[in-house]
């Protein structure tokens, strides 16, 4: 495989390092400990090219590989996940309305999005549809001006500030998938009610809400996919979000295990450094190893999206295997440093809590397992459904 980014691509990756330093890791803290949804750090990261990673370099954006933004993601979320992954779910929408939009939403969309001004959020799962994204029932009719949209839809990253929201609803449900259309609502739309922000065990940075809709009026203009083309669209969003959430779990596994190194060089326990232990060498090399093995995947699912294919296994292999391991390193390097590890002045705590969560985001495990299983065993003849 083939790691090599081009000299603009080193430089964003580098200004993502240097971004996730200083804009990101000194905050991240308060962030989660004060349920604070950061919306002047995405102005920030606007400035220097990150909200348009993905997006054509005609429309301003920075025109990257999927593996280039792979480890843009890796870097930033070695800082804070939960920030990285709401400014990623900005950079999909972002991106999908500049590739697949009209140059109407283009023009009314892209420019306020890249500028960091209009934050985006992606609206597909629901209260009763998670994993089985077709059986979706938020619907939308036809009306003399356009669609009205009714339902509700659930765990919508940067809901609390969101202004653009990529909202999938059924048309027709007895076409089932074949009737799902993606729409784009503004966030001031009269009949869009945002439930209050979730509490949860962390990621308090990705603002993460539920939307009520009632009778929503949308245009015709903000048609973005038709009916079928956009369950389509939103599976092709969802392998490339699989494989930048393995990224986001190898820069969070590397950040732990950079703190453990530091933390284990320094302090003494009988008479010299704890890595001086032979088992606690072993703990962090068996990290080290899964890394390596968690950042192959993600970026073998990166190059195979960079060729034009779907990469629909390679991103489930990547998602389910960098996410597992994630949560088991992060958990050894916690145990290497002590209870020292469970002080909030540590990330490992913030990365434990989101490298969980990474086990439900964009399709659980359980999915994951299932996608494999129709590849691996559909040469034997069985039908896994």
């Amino acid at each position: 495989m083939d790691y090599e980014l081009s000299a603009q691509e080193t430089r964003l990756v580098e200004t993502a390092r240097t971004f996730a330093i200083e804009k990101i890791a000194p905050f991240a803290a308060y962030w989660d400990l004060n349920r604070t949804v950061p919306n002047a750090a995405f102005r920030e990261a606007a400035a220097v090219g990150l909200t348009g990673v993905l997006a054509p370099k005609s429309i301003g954006g920075q025109g990257a590989s999927f593996l280039a933004a792979a480890r843009v993601v890796e870097e930033l979320a070695g800082a804070c996940f939960a920030f990285t992954f709401g400014l990623w779910v900005h950079n999909n929408m972002l991106n999908t309305i500049a590739r697949n939009g009209s140059p109407d939403q283009i023009a009314r969309y892209v420019p306020p999005m890249l500028a960091g001004e209009r934050i985006g959020a992606f609206c597909l799962t629901e209260p009763g549809a998670g994993s089985d994204a077709a059986a979706i029932t938020t619907r939308a009719e036809q009306s003399s001006d356009g669609w009205r949209l009714s339902g509700e839809k659930a765990w919508v990253t940067n809901g609390v500030s969101a202004d653009v929201f990529g909202v999938y609803a059924q048309t027709e449900p007895a076409l089932g998938w074949r009737g799902i259309a993606g729409f784009l609502l503004a966030g001031d739309t009269p009949g869009l009610e945002r439930t209050p922000q979730y509490t949860m065990l962390g990621g308090q940075a990705l603002g993460v809400t539920g939307i009520r809709l009632t009778n929503c009026p949308v245009s015709e203009t903000d048609l973005l996919f038709g009916p079928g083309d956009g369950f389509k669209a939103a599976m092709r969003g969802i392998n490339m979000a699989r494989t930048f959430v393995g990224a986001g779990c190898c820069g969070m596994l590397q950040a732990s295990l950079r703190t453990a190194l530091t933390y284990g060089a320094k302090r003494h326990a009988f008479g010299k450094p704890i890595l001086g232990f032979q088992g606690l060498q072993w703990e962090l090399v068996d990290v080290a190893t899964e890394l390596e093995a968690a950042r192959l995947l993600t970026y073998r699912a990166a190059l195979a999206l960079d060729r034009g294919e779907r990469a629909v296994v390679e991103a489930a292999h990547a998602k389910k295997f960098a996410s597992r391991v994630a949560f088991s390193g992060i958990s050894q390097c916690m145990q290497v440093m002590g209870a020292e590890g469970l002080r909030t002045n540590y990330p490992l705590g913030r990365h434990l809590a989101m490298a969980k969560m990474t086990h439900y985001t964009d399709g659980a495990t359980e999915i994951q397992n299932i996608v494999i299983s129709r590849t691996l065993l559909k040469e034997y003849g069985v039908d896994v459904g």
